[in-house]
């Protein structure tokens, strides 16, 4: 089905991604996974096609495209290429930036923006914690008053870009009275004396992506780290989570649909019996259905990144389109592991390691299960 949500000035855009790819990416993208990390190079590049300071004012250098859009673009292209990829540099500029626009100091921003959108800065953000996954408000990181300052201590967990991260956001307990109401973010440079970063995480998925823990052991931290007002962070965190889930249910339809088209090719290609495998009946049937869902679920995340764009993406239509496109996601490449029989299960085939990176979205920016609940809040359940 042909798709209307974006305009000519997005498709050069696409374009423009596109070639930054398959010039600087897709050459190196087996060293990467050898690696278990993105090289700084790639930030750097990345920085310089303008891909990292979309939300970020013109002052600071960014590009100030105003839409959305331009971040659903962006984030399709990175996924179709490799979803660890569309997680590193999405974290940063479609996650951490609205963050730093939106509630950092005039200072602040003069500090950070310009080397956040050359990618000399890599940024994190770190709210998920060994006791506390979905469960934001029940976080045990602490920030104590210490005269003008604050003392910083806790850990956190499964962190995206973790591990060379020069910047995190972190959100920290301020008021012990308190539950989603005593929890402030902050600003935190890894430069920081007691900031520790703990292994680099060895996950089934995404290689390259590089997870860690994080330690705070005393981190004093001035008062100008903090990032908005005091005891205000969760509802920060609240208002600011449907972009990341948006952005998520936009990686999910992208990457799935990439791997999918691949599978098609490949079904045309593998011979059995004589004849190609996607001629067999039962394997054609089942490949409409998945271009069918493919292109439903595609239309639903098309809107929802419209409705974002024009500010009227509500939570509750954030959580269908992460829990929907997750879900259709997997469902779509088991099947394509599956139509690549042996092989499917190959580390050395595309197919396979899809399949590992894409499992924990259903997992991450709040389980399918959280996504539920929300929903069924919502109709009053």
């Amino acid at each position: 089905m042909l798709r209307s949500a974006f305009t000519e000035d997005h498709q050069e855009f696409r374009k423009s991604v596109r070639d930054f790819l398959a010039r600087d990416v897709v050459p190196n993208a087996e060293e990467y996974i050898e690696n278990k990390l993105i090289s700084r190079a790639v930030w750097q590049e990345a920085g310089k096609q303008g891909l990292l300071g979309l939300e970020i004012p013109e002052v600071y250098g960014g590009g100030e495209a105003g839409d959305y859009r331009f971040n659903a673009v962006a984030i399709e292209e990175l996924a179709g290429v490799s979803m660890a990829l569309a997680s590193s540099l999405s974290i940063h500029f479609d996650v951490v930036a609205p963050y730093l626009v939106d509630l950092a100091s005039a200072e602040q921003k003069q500090q950070w923006l310009p080397r956040f959108c050359t990618g000399e800065v890599v940024s994190a953000i770190g709210m998920t914690e060994p006791s506390a996954g979905s469960d934001l408000a029940n976080l045990k990181t602490t920030a104590v008053r210490d005269g003008s300052d604050w003392i910083l201590n806790g850990s956190k967990t499964f962190i995206t870009n973790g591990y060379t991260a020069d910047l995190v956001v972190v959100a920290a307990r301020t008021n012990p009275e308190q539950r989603a109401k005593g929890i402030s973010l902050f600003l935190v440079d890894a430069s920081a004396p007691g900031f520790e970063r703990g292994r680099k995480l060895d996950k089934v998925g995404q290689p390259e992506a590089d997870t860690a823990e994080l330690f705070f052991d005393n981190v004093r931290l001035p008062a100008d780290a903090i990032l908005g007002e005091v005891d205000r962070g969760f509802a920060y965190m609240m208002e600011r989570l449907p972009q990341e889930r948006i952005g998520a249910a936009v990686c999910n339809v992208a990457h799935a649909k990439q791997i999918l088209q691949e599978t098609i090719e490949y079904t045309k290609e593998r011979k059995a019996f004589g004849a190609s495998i996607g001629s067999f009946q039962h394997n054609k049937f089942l490949l409409a259905e998945l271009v069918t869902k493919i292109e439903v679920a595609q239309a639903y995340v098309d809107a929802a990144v419209v409705a974002h764009a024009e500010g009227a993406l509500t939570a509750v239509d954030a959580a269908k389109a992460k829990w929907w496109s997750a879900q259709v996601q997997n469902e779509v490449l088991d099947h394509c592991v599956q139509l690549h029989g042996g092989y499917g299960y190959m580390r050395e085939y595309r197919v396979a390691r899809a399949w590992m990176d894409a499992r924990v979205t259903k997992i991450w920016a709040g389980s399918n299960e959280i996504m539920k609940e929300l929903i069924g809040r919502e109709l009053a359940l």
